[in-house]
């Protein structure tokens, strides 16, 4: 299997880059063949087809079923970060969640 391409969507794109570099430092100590970006909510749709897994900020989460409907067309799985998640940085907890996905 090839690189897993994941991308975290926030509003601007700031908080959820920090969450993307720790995620891919934590994908790197476990040896995981991972890629993952941070986009703004307004850059997504440009990315379609460029991920294997888009992740929405819990500020978005009442958007999913949107983004579900999206993911289905495009070929791409979705869900939110947890606040308890998201808030800590916690790549760690992030990494689980995108390999059960």
């Amino acid at each position: 299997m090839g690189t897993t391409r994941v991308m975290l969507c926030c509003g601007a794109g700031m908080s959820s880059g920090f969450l993307a570099q720790r995620v891919r430092a934590e994908a790197k100590k476990q040896k995981i063949d991972l890629s993952c970006e941070a986009r703004s909510e307004s850059q997504v749709p440009q990315f379609f087809g460029k991920f294997d897994i888009l992740l929405l900020g819990p500020h978005y989460a009442s958007q999913l079923q949107n983004y579900q409907e999206l993911a289905e067309k495009h070929g791409f799985k979705t869900d939110v970060i947890p606040q308890s998640i998201y808030g800590a940085l916690d790549a760690a907890a992030l990494l689980e969640m995108i390999k059960k996905m």
